[in-house]
């Protein structure tokens, strides 16, 4: 791929320590000064992995802006005769409403639209205020279209392995659990605990009781582990068997091993052992994992 070595470290492999003044744009100056470019020029992100722009928070930015002028340049390419942006979507959209003409400007040498892809996709995973839905977004486009491993997913956005895939799993939720992800009812804790069931009828019962008594995380897990508790179709009758201790810490074990959901299903002396993955990469990692122990 072009240009994956570079973007390790996202924009900020780019992009240098700039103690030089504003300067207007030139052919010359590519990424080691900042440019005041036309707003009008200045073409959104295609790539742009955030879906949801808090209305609130863009007015305050605004008006931030009017007062005190853009601290933060944006980040572009060139693109034909115009600007692409990579990075800064909130801030051109704030002095696109204040009637700005120019905005100081990054002006990086993206040359294909993969690199570009990339690139917009982990400076946006980077940023604490991405909901837990549109990082996972961000990471499945980054395998799918960029053709990365979690492996090389979790390297360049600087975070575990097993984080990438706790992020991934987020999209097996049903709609109406990720809208709720999104808009902030509940938190990335809840959805792990609400992933752990595998009926998703009783999914559904858990997270609606859950937003609707605005239940802490670890009620809601231990109310998964009664439902957990409940074969499919019985009614709801409580089963009597508990899942003994060994075998709970022998699941979380292979858990940690795993990075993944595992089940110990028991019957006599013998039983099963179920390891979930979530993709052909998720499967390779797996057995490269088990090959080495």
């Amino acid at each position: 791929m072009v240009g994956k070595t570079r973007l390790g470290r996202g924009l900020g492999a780019l992009i240098p320590d700039l103690e030089t003044d504003i300067e207007e744009p030139s052919k010359t100056s590519k990424s080691s000064s900042v440019l005041q470019i036309p707003v009008s020029k200045v073409e959104p992100n295609p790539f742009q992995p955030r879906q949801n722009f808090d209305p609130i928070a863009l007015e305050e930015l605004k008006n931030s802006i009017a007062e005190k002028g853009i601290i933060q340049p944006i980040t572009v390419r060139e693109f034909e005769s115009r600007y692409q942006l990579i990075a800064g979507e909130r801030r051109l959209r704030a002095v696109l409403d204040l009637n700005f003409e120019t905005i100081p400007a990054y002006v990086l040498n993206v040359q294909s639209d993969e690199e570009m892809l990339e690139l917009s996709l982990i400076e946006n995973i980077q940023r604490e205020d991405l909901n837990p839905i549109d990082v996972a977004r961000g990471y499945q486009r980054l395998l799918a279209e960029c053709h990365l491993t979690q492996e090389e997913v979790a390297q360049k956005v600087g975070k575990e392995r097993s984080t990438v895939t706790n992020f991934l799993r987020l999209l097996k939720l049903p709609d109406a659990i990720q809208e709720s992800l999104i808009v902030g009812d509940l938190s990335m804790g809840h959805a792990r605990a609400l992933l752990s069931i595998e009926d998703r009828r009783k999914q559904l019962e858990v997270f609606k009781k859950a937003v609707k008594s605005q239940l802490s995380v670890r009620k809601v897990e231990a109310l998964v582990k009664k439902e957990n508790a409940i074969p499919v179709g019985s009614d709801k009758k409580r089963v009597n068997q508990e899942i003994p201790l060994y075998i709970e810490n022998a699941e979380n074990t292979f858990r940690r091993v795993f990075a993944t959901q595992v089940r110990i299903k028991k019957q006599g002396k013998s039983g099963k052992i179920e390891i979930e993955f979530y993709s052909d990469d998720e499967l390779e990692r797996i057995l490269g994992l088990v090959e080495n122990l």
